[in-house]
């Protein structure tokens, strides 16, 4: 079987990710391999499949990690519009936490909204322009999202 030879790979962008016990929940369905990235440790589950990967505190290392480990049997689970986009260059599936999916018709848009929305903070003065904004509260709805999502990710992936 394909997958036991070349075992799909969850990718996290671990530093703000909301979802990650839903991670590994998923992934042990699917016998997936977990790899949480991160600036700085974080506790994961007792299991050999799921390993932890701290970079050093460089600007992008984590990003840059994940970005060159990404593949065709990756999954990557990042809010990062900047990196979702190199990750799908590699071929990975790419979903935010809320369950979005980033694909190659969407990421275009993605990136050039985020480039709007940068210089228009950019033109804010004080408190508004530091502190206004942001994505809305992470709720139950886009934590079912994402289970969805990433369940019908992995079942596509299994299939190849």
């Amino acid at each position: 079987m394909h997958q036991e030879t070349n075992p799909i790979t969850i990718l996290v962008d671990a530093d703000a990710c909301p979802v990650k016990d839903e991670v590994y929940r998923v992934a042990d369905r699917f016998k997936a391999e977990v790899r949480i990235v991160s600036n700085s440790p974080f506790r994961i589950p007792d299991n050999p499949r799921v390993k932890r990967v701290v970079v050093d505190d460089g600007f992008d290392a984590a990003d840059d990690w994940i970005a060159e480990n990404a593949n065709g049997r990756s999954v990557v689970i990042t809010a990062d519009i900047l990196l979702a986009e190199r990750c799908l260059k590699a071929g990975a599936q790419v979903l935010a936490h809320n369950g979005k999916p980033f694909d190659a018709a969407s990421i275009g848009g993605a990136i050039a909204t985020r480039a709007i929305m940068e210089d228009l903070r950019a033109g804010m003065d004080g408190a508004v322009g530091s502190g206004a904004g942001g994505p809305p509260p992470f709720s139950k709805a886009d934590r079912s999202r994402f289970l969805q999502e990433l369940d019908r990710v992995m079942v596509g992936l299994s299939r190849q």
